[in-house]
C-alpha cells in the first residue's frame, strides 16, 4: 500500500522521537474533533474525555506503528472510535441479536423509513440520537456519521453483519420517531399560543 503524505508529518517523526512538545501540538489539533467521535459514540461528556484521554495515551504509546498509509487523523479516529466502543462493552451494551427476532421474540421493523425531512434542527436531530438505546446509536453513529460500512462494524464491534444491518434499521425507525414526537410537541406549544 501506498504511504500517504500527512500534513502533519513533522510532527508525527518528532512524536516518534519522544517529542512531548510534539504531542502537545498533535493533541491540541486533534482533540476537538476527535472529542466529538467519542461524544457521538459514548453519548456522555465525561466518559467521552476518558475516551479521549485514553486514545491519544494509546495513539502515542504506538505511534511507531503508524505507517502513514492513512492520513494521522484516520488512524488516530479508528483509535478513538475502537476505545469508545471497548468502554461500551464495560457498560454491557447489549446488540439485538437476529436470532431473537427469528424466534418471534422482537418484531421485525415492517417498512424503511423515510427520508428525515428538514423540518428538524440541527440540535434535534442532534438529541434525538442521543436518545437511541445505547446499541442502535453506536451502529447509527458508525455508519452514518463515522461512515462505516455494515462489514466494518460488524468486525469492530463483534457482532453479525445481519445485527449490524438490523440496528442501523431500528435506530433509523427509533430516531423517526423521536423526532416526530419533538414536531407534535412543537406543533403543539404553537398552537397553544395561537388561540
Amino acid at each position: 500500500m501506498t504511504a500517504v503524505r500527512d500534513i502533519h508529518s513533522s510532527l508525527i517523526e518528532r512524536c516518534k522521537r519522544g517529542d512531548r512538545k510534539a504531542q502537545y501540538e498533535l493533541y491540541r489539533q486533534y482533540a476537538k474533533a476527535m472529542f466529538n467521535v467519542s461524544v457521538r459514540i459514548s453519548n456522555d461528556y465525561m466518559e467521552a474525555e476518558d475516551v479521549l484521554q485514553e486514545a491519544f495515551v494509546r495513539a502515542f504509546k504506538h505511534i511507531n506503528s503508524f505507517k502513514g498509509e492513512s492520513t494521522f487523523g484516520a488512524w488516530l479516529k479508528r483509535i478513538v472510535v475502537n476505545t469508545a466502543i471497548n468502554h461500551l462493552r464495560k457498560k454491557k451494551v447489549d446488540f439485538i441479536d437476529l436470532e431473537q427476532v427469528a424466534y418471534g421474540q422482537l418484531p421485525e421493523p415492517t417498512h424503511e423509513p423515510e427520508a428525515i425531512p428538514s423540518c428538524w434542527t440541527m440540535d434535534e436531530i442532534r438529541q434525538a440520537i442521543g436518545q437511541l438505546p445505547d446499541g442502535y446509536r453506536l451502529v447509527f453513529s458508525l455508519y452514518v456519521i463515522e461512515g462505516y460500512d455494515h462489514g466494518e462494524i460488524s468486525q469492530v464491534l463483534d457482532i453479525s453483519e445481519a445485527t449490524s444491518k438490523s440496528q442501523f434499521s431500528r435506530a433509523k425507525k427509533k430516531l423517526r420517531e423521536l423526532l416526530n414526537e419533538r414536531l407534535n410537541e412543537r406543533k403543539a406549544r404553537k398552537t397553544y399560543r395561537d388561540p
